[in-house]
């Protein structure tokens, strides 16, 4: 069903919006339309499947960087279902060769390439909905640039709250597993769920709800460098050495707001014996060591991405994902990266469509100043 869903959704991610008839059509299911966009998919899952364990799995689509409970009417969860189950018309994720900065590294050489100039290192402090922007540099001048058009990629104003624990490693070697019949090369090929079963999830989002940090936090991880070994440099690669990308889940950015660094290190501790738990070893005994023997691991949490990038909410998608066909009868037939300023147009996760990786929102802004030129 959401295979189905896929191949009918995508294409239309990259044309105007649809209204929410239109886009019924397009899915041409209704029994997927109910499932996936009317009901809980907390609901539909229970009814589908029968294991605790698949239930939670299939359910953990629903709540990245989502604090939601996955049996609420306001259908959250299933947005964030939604958008990860259609990506590519499959569903399938992609890693770039040479990680995501090969694709940034891409888009500046094509924009350089065409005339432009880019600027980084730039606090922006001002957008005009006249077109002009004012930015301070890194010696504290302040500049400004006019244009016909201002695409931003930021966040609306309002009230996001992320909801994630994001942990990175570098390995010295995978760890051995719990049960020793599986090799760590095939068990962390793929996404590696920790203590996510439905049951599970359901416990972590009430102990977040009431304020605590989860007592045994789901989880999951990501190798990507079983994936890409182009990711790490040949010394490391020829050392044995892999990334390790954990991604912690119903940790929203109130836990965090009082004791930042406490909270921080509290929800840490409590994330590594979660994954302790279906390890052999512990992980923190495999992680590589830099030369003055710090160990190779960084941990952020929603309060350390608004701090630190400005992230309103540290809210990886912005903001709360929304249903990718106009909700609103003046958004129908436009492209979804629209604000109240007419020369202002979102380019980023803050778009209808937006909330990832895609590259969707700047596809659609760029169609949008192209179809007013």
């Amino acid at each position: 069903m959401a295979g189905h869903v896929a191949e009918r959704v995508a294409p239309t991610l990259l044309e105007p919006l649809r209204d929410r008839a239109g886009f019924r059509e397009v899915v041409g299911d209704e029994e997927a339309w109910r499932d996936l966009f009317e009901r809980p998919i907390g609901d539909v899952v229970d009814e589908r499947f029968t294991d605790d364990t698949v239930r939670g799995v299939v359910l953990t689509d629903a709540l990245i960087g989502t604090f939601a409970d996955i049996s609420d009417p306001s259908l959250l969860a299933n947005r964030c279902f939604l958008y990860h189950v259609v990506g590519n018309g499959t569903g399938d994720w992609n890693v770039p060769v040479g990680g995501m900065g090969a694709v940034t590294g891409a888009l500046a050489d094509a924009a350089r390439a065409a005339g432009a100039e880019l600027r980084s290192g730039m606090e922006v402090l001002h957008v005009d909905p006249a077109g002009e922007v004012t930015f301070r540099d890194a010696d504290g001048a302040e500049h400004a640039a006019s244009a016909r058009w201002v695409l931003v990629n930021m966040p609306r104003e309002g009230t996001a709250e992320g909801s994630q624990l994001k942990v990175n490693m570098v390995l010295s070697r995978l760890p051995r597993l719990r049960d020793p019949s599986v090799r760590p090369e095939e068990a962390f090929a793929g996404t590696f769920h920790i203590n996510e079963s439905r049951e599970q999830i359901d416990r972590a989002y009430r102990e977040a709800r009431d304020g605590r940090v989860p007592s045994v936090p789901p989880a999951e991880v990501y190798c990507h460098s079983l994936t890409d070994p182009s990711i790490l440099g040949p010394e490391l690669r020829e050392a044995g050495a892999h990334t390790l990308t954990l991604f912690g889940l119903h940790m929203p950015a109130r836990l965090f707001r009082s004791d930042p660094e406490g909270s921080r290190a509290a929800a840490l501790r409590a994330t590594l014996a979660s994954f302790d738990a279906v390890l052999a070893e512990p992980i923190e005994d495999c992680l590589l060591r830099a030369p003055d023997g710090t160990p190779c691991l960084e941990a952020k949490t929603p309060v350390d991405l608004e701090n630190g990038v400005g992230l309103p909410g540290g809210h990886i998608f912005h903001r709360d994902l929304s249903w990718p066909f106009a909700e609103a009868a003046a958004e129908h037939g436009r492209w979804g990266v629209e604000t109240e300023h007419p020369r202002v147009l979102l380019c980023g996760a803050g778009a209808r469509r937006g909330g990832g990786v895609s590259g969707i929102p700047g596809h659609n802004a760029a169609r949008a100043v192209l179809d007013a030129s």
